[in-house]
């Protein structure tokens, strides 16, 4: 589960979920709808696949999210769908979508990258969290 934070001129997105994979799955779910208005109009036509190394957690997840970034921002692909696989030297995943089709999907923001500011992602009593902000 993600939710969408303002920010000043950022917006910040807070992942919550039972495992650290779910977040970092999450956490693509959340940059997602702030670069599509409407997620769900991705069809899962197209499948990437992605490994990142990083020991760790929080890096990791600023690594991870730069990378599906940069799919958007060189091949337009939105993602729809992620797998995500954590393993002691960084993750694998396959990501599912689409690439951007102006008659089909509604760009909300303009993404000019995943932030350092407030870049956390720690483990709770009841699961992971992460909160990460995205520069618009």
């Amino acid at each position: 589960m993600y939710e969408i934070c303002e920010h000043t001129a950022d917006l910040g997105i807070r992942v919550r979920a039972g495992t650290l994979a779910e977040v970092f799955a999450d956490a693509v779910s959340g940059l997602t709808a702030v670069i599509c208005d409407d997620p769900a109009m991705i069809r899962p036509v197209v499948t990437e696949s992605f490994a990142v190394a990083g020991t760790d957690p929080t890096w990791l997840l600023f690594d991870w999210l730069s990378e599906v970034h940069a799919a958007f921002e060189v091949r337009r692909l939105l993602v729809h769908d992620v797998q995500v696989v954590v393993e002691p030297q960084g993750l694998r995943a396959t990501a599912r979508g689409e690439h951007y089709d102006p008659a089909r999907h509604v760009l909300a923001h303009e993404v000019k990258a995943i932030t350092q500011h407030e870049l956390d992602v720690r483990q709770t009593s009841d699961g992971w969290e992460a909160f990460f902000i995205v520069d618009i």
